[in-house]
């Protein structure tokens, strides 16, 4: 197993700007204080799970420097797209170093995050199996570091206008997301809760906050790309289990949501979790 899913780096670049806005400011201010102010050596940050960077794009401007940050991926491929760009600058206007690793999740340990000031994670604890999730929560532990961890789905998803067969298809889409891939078995929207449960049992401080990407005619390309991955998911559980009813109503449903979409007729909102602990 070298990691958990494969994603295009065309995909993270279309949906950066939408990460962006939807990831608590709230919580990243209160993750800004607890990695600690300038310092005689850099404020290391570990990224897990960092594509091509667009957390450290995100989040550098908001941290105080110099920083050093340390993306983990099991994908070389993404992370070279951020250590051949421009690296971001700090809340003082300074460059940050970057250094990429490639680091299989479910064999994280303490000692790949020595030095840890903080640790982050944009979008992955969804796309995780309990093994990660635990190696990821002990790591952090271990290092002592506070741990944000914005943007994993919770399932929840509202789409305008309502269709009554958005029930059906959404829950087809969350058991997709619980999906066994290659002996792996996701744990799609309990991801982040069970991520805070270990947090709160070892003691540490937890806080979180309900985000939201909003998705309408001001991005359609986001939102088309977003509505056809979402139905693909719940299309293809649906043919695992046997779902003749969905199957049935797929494509007219599809049609249909295509069509509101042309129009400028269709919105989504798309739950999800931002979890941020630390050491009591």
């Amino acid at each position: 197993m070298t990691g958990v899913l494969e994603v295009s780096a065309d995909w993270l670049a279309l949906r950066e700007a939408e990460d962006a806005r939807s990831r608590s400011r709230r919580l990243a201010r209160l993750a800004a204080g607890l990695a600690g102010d300038a310092r005689t050596r850099p404020l290391t940050v570990h990224d897990l799970g960092s594509g091509t960077g667009s957390m450290m794009r995100w989040l550098a401007p908001q941290l105080p420097g110099p920083q050093a940050w340390i993306l983990h991926d099991w994908n070389a491929g993404l992370t070279a797209h951020a250590t051949d760009a421009e690296p971001p600058r700090d809340r003082a206007g300074r460059p940050v170093a970057v250094a990429p690793r490639v680091t299989p999740l479910d064999r994280l340990a303490s000692a790949d995050l020595a030095g840890a000031d903080l640790v982050t994670a944009s979008a992955l604890l969804d796309v995780v199996t309990a093994q990660e999730a635990h190696a990821i929560v002990d790591a952090c532990l271990a290092a002592g570091a506070p741990a944000f961890l914005p943007l994993s789905v919770t399932g929840d998803v509202e789409l305008r206008p309502w269709d009554r067969r958005d029930i059906r298809f959404a829950r087809a889409f969350n058991e997709h997301q619980r999906r066994e891939v290659d002996g792996r078995r996701l744990l799609g929207r309990f991801g982040a809760p069970i991520v805070r449960g270990l947090f709160e049992r070892a003691g540490w401080h937890v806080r979180t906050a309900l985000t939201t990407w909003r998705l309408d005619g001001r991005d359609p390309r986001l939102l088309g790309e977003w509505f056809d991955g979402w139905a693909d998911a719940a299309v293809e559980q649906a043919e695992a289990d046997r779902d003749r009813a969905l199957l049935d109503q797929a494509r007219d449903y599809r049609a249909l949501r295509r069509e509101q979409q042309r129009h400028g007729g269709l919105s989504a909102v798309v739950y999800h979790l931002d979890v941020l602990a630390w050491p009591r």
